[in-house]
């Protein structure tokens, strides 16, 4: 054990089995008399149904039963995390490819995936939305039944919601340049390793479901909504996840095995291709349109901002991404007016949802890219026209609202310097550099129970889902700080809302700072009650944990029980619903090597640095922002779904949807931090994990224009689009070798 648990880089909790294999995953569980679920697509986005036709699976060997919409439940339920909209079945219209129509239920996974083929779909193919444009086309097929919403005056649209930020007066605003852009993001999806798997059976008269979530209460309630169950009878259990970066923070098919595992009255267990994942998880794509003035110096006059951005078939998550994310738009900087309009559409594709930096890629991409036109129209270095505007510590860059709680600008040097701003280049290189802010959880609850046993280890009870952030490893830290007890004295419990306390969800890095908080007081209160303990007992305070324990609890044994919370509470007046309780602010800064004869882009360094206030574990930090920063080299160079003329994802699956592989790393990459103890969280740490990806697009795009003179502002940065960009600005054409 290192003398102090807190600021020590503690080996991950799980690390050995996920390394020997031993881990297990949700496809790894087994259950006696456990029945298979395939489920029946059809190969297009918007279609109607005009009769299904199970006979022939029904009669197959091995099939228990085929469910269609029509078999489940009248009328059908709909769930989502905001908004109750999505069914569980499709019901007379498929809204997106992939789209269940009915599932097969088997003895064996072979048997269901043999009947599935014998289902037989009578539909016809619609004109479907599947851009920008077409959803704000008034003449467009309409996404959702107006009936959903009847009292929403846009029903009769496809937009959700249009939300309006802003301060100060744009119009009258006095500005020596106006940069006028607008910048595309394209779909992209979560690719986490581990599919999408779920299981469920009869328990107790209920459910228990097992999925990898992040939000485990929050699952519970919406299977108990859907089930109209008590939701004492629905026991959620989540194994960890083999990844999940938001894909797996919101119901998607639970609600559908909780069903058949009730109907069948056996468990059933649904495990989705990586193919059939593809089709029910993306990030939100969108259309920025930026108008920015900036005087002569360089400081920013106004930021007038108008997006569109694609949720998908249903709301899932999505408005709130749109809601945070813009609500920062500015970026972290100082600007004295501001105009943000955004909205929310459906289209017949995969419905959107949380993905790591919830939205702050799409708009870092815009911003930041308004600042580099900015300083090479007035001259000025790109580094510094960011330190210029960056708001000083304490200053409210959003007026009102959580002023800027760290010292970005060290961020900035820091990365600066690691990148070697200034120093000469060789011919075909650039450096670019970006910065992205993301405000955290807003409101929210954590409970811990920390449970002192006599022999003076502990355990500590959290609703937190350990995802790969290593939340396990960093609640016990913390809990062995409090108490003075060794790290491998304490094991955490997590992942069954049967055996822990509530937490609102792991999500926004809250976790940190949320449930460790509530660690931390719980601890606290166990350290009280030693305190009494010892003046009861008429002991002088020794610091021995054991010999008070045994002192007081005899041969017959016992323990001390803390409680801890940690909330954020609900506020009606504020625009995201309560205030950021911290920002996580990043720097990212690369140096790239294009070859103009085919646009490939080699990444010769590449450095991230996270205003974190305190690494609790500095290697964990370091894994969270290179992992991070390779998610976002994806969606810079190759990563986007591609649909066809109906709505069909072209690019299905791991050989044709290209991710980063090791020979597309950077030759040179760094993590680093900057620690200043000026967080909410324990010992002055903030939240962090998320912010290596949220500023990579624009720091690898500035740098890919110093290196050969064009400017893209459509992603990703794939070699024919920098290859065809080069062409054009030497008068060329034609397409790439």
């Amino acid at each position: 054990m290192s003398a102090e648990p807190i600021g020590a880089s503690e080996r991950r909790a799980g690390g050995v089995a996920r390394a020997t294999g031993d881990q297990q995953f949700i496809a790894d569980i087994r259950l006696d008399q456990m029945l298979h679920v395939k489920l029946v697509h059809l190969d297009c986005g918007h279609a109607r149904i005009a009769s299904i036709d199970s006979s022939a699976a029904r009669a197959a060997g091995d099939v228990v039963g085929v469910f269609t919409a029509a078999d489940l439940a009248s009328p059908m339920p709909r769930f989502g995390p905001v908004y109750n909209d999505k069914p569980v079945l499709a019901i007379g219209e498929t809204k997106y490819h992939g789209q269940p129509v009915a599932a097969v239920v088997a003895r064996t996974k072979e048997a269901a995936e043999a009947a599935v083929e014998l289902v037989r779909v009578e539909h016809e193919v619609l004109p479907g939305v599947y851009t920008v444009d077409s959803a704000l086309d008034p003449e467009s097929p309409l996404v959702q039944e107006p009936e959903l919403r009847a009292d929403d005056p846009r029903r009769n649209t496809n937009v959700l919601n249009e939300l309006h930020f802003g301060w100060g007066d744009v119009d009258a605003a006095k500005a020596d340049l106006v940069v006028d852009n607008v910048y595309e993001f394209p779909m992209v999806t979560h690719f986490a390793i581990e599919p999408h798997g779920f299981i469920a059976a009869p328990e107790d008269g209920g459910v228990v479901v097992w999925t990898p979530t992040q939000n485990p209460f929050q699952m519970q309630r919406i299977i108990a909504m859907v089930l109209g169950l008590p939701v004492a009878k629905v026991r959620v259990r989540a194994p960890d996840s083999g990844g999940a970066f938001g894909g797996k923070q919101h119901p998607k098919y639970e609600p559908l095995v909780a069903l058949l595992a009730l109907r069948t009255g056996r468990p059933v267990r649904l495990l989705l291709t990586l193919e059939e994942t593809f089709q029910e998880v993306r990030r939100t794509s969108c259309r920025i349109h930026a108008r920015t003035g900036f005087k002569t110096d360089g400081t920013i006059a106004f930021q007038d901002i108008d997006s569109d951005f694609l949720m998908g078939a249903y709301a899932d998550i999505a408005e709130r991404v749109i809601a945070k994310s813009n609500y920062l738009a500015c970026g972290p900087y100082r600007v004295p007016a501001a105009r943000i309009a955004v909205r929310a559409l459906f289209s017949h594709t995969a419905p959107s949802t949380a993905f790591r930096g919830f939205g702050t890629p799409q708009v870092s991409w815009a911003h930041e890219s308004q600042l580099d036109d900015a300083a090479r129209s007035l001259g000025i270095d790109r580094v510094e026209i960011r330190l210029q505007n960056l708001a000083r510590k304490g200053e409210a860059f959003v007026p009102g609202d959580t002023p800027a709680d760290g010292d970005w600008a060290e961020s900035v040097r820091k990365a600066a310097a690691a990148i070697g701003w200034g120093t000469p280049l060789a011919k075909g290189r650039g450096r670019g550099l970006a910065v992205a802010i993301k405000a955290s959880a807003t409101t929210g609850a954590s409970y811990a129970i920390v449970r002192l046993h006599w022999d003076g280890s502990a355990t500590v009870l959290a609703g937190t889902s350990d995802m790969g952030q290593s939340a396990r490893t960093v609640l016990a830290q913390v809990a062995a700080q409090e108490l003075g007890i060794p790290v491998d004295w304490v094991s955490v419990v997590m992942g069954d809302t049967a055996a822990v306390p509530f937490d609102l969800q792991t999500s926004a890095s809250r976790s940190t700072v949320f449930m460790g908080q509530a660690v931390v007081r719980a601890c606290q209160d166990i350290k009280a009650q030693l305190e009494h303990m010892t003046a009861d007992l008429g002991l002088e305070a020794t610091g021995n944990q054991v010999d008070l324990l045994r002192a007081r609890f005899g041969e017959v044994r016992g323990e001390v029980i803390g409680v801890g919370s940690k909330r954020s509470e609900h506020m009606p007046d504020h625009p995201l619903g309560g205030a950021p309780s911290f920002y996580e602010f990043s720097c990212s800064a690369s140096e790239v090597e294009v070859d103009d004869g085919t646009g490939e882009i080699l990444l010769v360094r590449h450095i991230t640095v996270a205003d974190v206030g305190k690494a609790l574990n500095p290697q964990h930090v370091a894994m969270q922002d290179e992992g991070a920063a390779v998610m976002g080299l994806g969606h810079t160079l190759m990563e986007h779904v591609m649909l066809d003329d109906a709505g069909r994802i072209r690019n299905l699956g791991a050989l044709d949807y290209r991710i980063p592989t090791t020979k597309d790393l950077p030759l040179d990459m760094h993590s680093m931090v900057v620690e200043n103890a000026d967080g909410p969280g324990p010992y002055g740490s903030k939240g962090a994990g998320e912010g290596g990806l949220m500023a990579t697009a624009p720091a690898v795009a500035s740098a890919v224009t110093e290196a050969t003179g064009v400017v893209i502002r459509d992603l990703p940065l794939t070699p024919e689009r920098v290859w065809t960009e080069i062409q054009k600005s030497r008068g060329g054409g034609g397409r790439p070798p």
